[in-house]
């Protein structure tokens, strides 16, 4: 190959044969006559100093080196493609639509923080803000209806903030329940009643963090019926077909005369923030995430400074 690189039209050519297999196609594809794929084709061939493509009048089918070759530069050029996109949008600045969604009640006020901040920074970028369900907050993400979600970590098979809000566990048990009168209650519990189940759409990191299949002892959790929205999750705790481990901001934010909720003495903290699709790494995304992570940072100094005035004593 002599030491030149291939030119951009070479790589582009080629790859799209590989894809199409078919030079009329990749010609329409290319916006080219059948005759300029063929001469790129042969041109880049001798100097690969090999076939790339298997031609009959029937079939036309990669060569093993061809193979190889588009291989080795599809996700070369996929990065080539990232990169640029990535420097249009900082040449542009943060523009266009951002769709940012949250997933529980208690998650909104420290969600709007950040979308008030973000708007500060960002005035051209228009940021709309959606309520999820559980069965949808995975399904959305992969399908490009939302960028961002504020959610329950753990999260399986996204791209995570820093942890935005944190929370002591609790556990929901029907008001008429034996353990509704206790102050606190171990993990161990688990085992000895049913445990209301998240629906199966739900990261399954977060169902074996919230509602595992055995206790820290090793004794097996059995599985009660499935809700599908927080809402039917409680009533079936309410009617008794189980318990559900919770969120302290469940409490406030769900407060039913049915349902108790009754401290978890031995559960680390629940985690929050916002995760994403990896592919879907924008400036706008990695901005919001800035906005979000420094309005997060400016409440809790705030609450600190709050805190140390009621404590000073009176001069």
């Amino acid at each position: 190959m002599g030491g030149r690189m291939l030119e951009r039209h070479e790589i582009e050519t080629f790859l799209a044969l590989a894809e199409e297999l078919h030079f009329g196609r990749t010609a329409e594809r290319l916006r080219v006559t059948t005759g300029r794929i063929s001469h790129v084709i042969k041109k880049l061939e001798r100097r690969i100093g090999a076939p790339l493509f298997e031609r009959t009048s029937r079939v036309v089918r990669l060569t093993p080196i061809g193979l190889q070759l588009a291989a080795d530069l599809t996700p070369l050029v996929a990065g080539m493609d990232e990169a640029v996109r990535r420097a249009v949008e900082a040449g542009r600045g943060v523009s266009g639509q951002l769709r940012v969604a949250f997933l529980g009640e208690w998650t909104g006020p420290t969600l709007l923080k950040a979308v008030n901040l973000f708007n500060d920074r960002h005035p051209d970028c228009e940021v709309q803000v959606h309520e999820a369900q559980l069965s949808n907050t995975r399904s959305s993400l992969l399908d490009g209806s939302i960028d961002i979600l504020f959610a329950s970590r753990p999260f399986d098979g996204m791209a995570c903030g820093p942890t935005l809000l944190t929370e002591a566990r609790m556990l929901a048990v029907a008001a008429a329940h034996p353990l509704a009168g206790e102050e606190s209650v171990s993990l161990e519990v688990l085992a000895d009643h049913p445990v209301v189940q998240y629906p199966a759409v739900t990261s399954a990191a977060f169902k074996r963090d919230r509602t595992p299949e055995q206790t820290p002892s090793g004794r097996p959790v059995p599985k009660g019926p499935i809700g599908n929205t927080f809402s039917e999750l409680l009533s079936l705790v309410a009617l008794g077909r189980g318990i559900l481990p919770v969120g302290e901001h469940s409490r406030r934010y769900y407060p039913r005369p049915d349902v108790a909720y009754v401290p978890i003495h031995d559960a680390p903290p629940i985690e929050r923030g916002l995760v994403w699709l990896e592919t879907n790494t924008t400036t706008r995304v990695r901005e919001f995430v800035r906005a979000a992570t420094d309005a997060n940072a400016a409440t809790d100094a705030n609450a600190v400074t709050e805190a140390n005035g009621k404590r000073r004593p009176a001069g």
